[in-house]
């Protein structure tokens, strides 16, 4: 068995390492790293993102762009501490296409997400959590193996194969792309 395998994977730093050194699919290729999760190694809850964005993929950790300050705020408004949650996304490397010299998000395929989905199993896995907050349709397909619109599923707690309840919402990212501010606030 391969030490990066996720199944001799026995602590988050060899989950890091793993991700750094995976080549399941090319979007390795293109991406300065790979982005770990980050967070409490036995959170209570795991929010789970699409993959990282610009700005997580040039610092190494998950949500610190735009889409991350927006989360910070969710967070701060609901009374939880933003360290005592594990925040991780789907896919581990960002997903571009270049716009001159700018990288502009580029959705993950159905592949990308699958391959991508031993990294989430094992830290779920080495986390536990007691709930999973799925950010967005990519989060959602990836935890549920289903295509899921978040009209649907919003609001309607899952529960997971393993026992683990899960809940989806949207992701930090669409609320940046709306414009009237009472729209947001649903």
């Amino acid at each position: 068995m391969d030490a990066n395998s996720p199944e001799a994977i026995t602590s988050l730093r060899q989950l890091s390492a793993g991700e750094q050194a995976c080549t399941r699919c090319p979007l390795y290729r293109d991406a300065t790293q790979a982005v770990p999760g980050q967070g409490p190694s036995r959170a209570t809850f795991m929010l789970v993102g699409e993959q990282p964005g610009d700005k997580e993929d040039l610092a190494g950790k998950p949500f610190v762009g735009p889409a991350g300050r927006v989360l910070d705020q969710a967070l701060h408004d609901a009374g939880i501490a933003r360290d005592e949650a594990y925040v991780t996304n789907a896919v581990k490397h960002f997903k571009h296409e270049m716009r001159g010299k700018r990288r502009l998000h580029k959705r993950p395929n159905a592949y990308e997400i699958e391959r991508c989905k031993i990294w989430l199993d094992a830290e779920r896995k080495l986390i536990a959590p007691a709930a999973i907050i799925a950010l967005g349709v990519t989060a959602a397909h990836s935890l549920t193996g289903k295509t899921v619109t978040i009209g649907k599923m919003r609001g309607q707690p899952l529960r997971l194969a393993d026992g683990t309840q899960l809940f989806v919402t949207v992701h930090p990212s669409s609320l940046l792309r709306i414009e009237d501010e009472a729209d947001k606030r649903y």
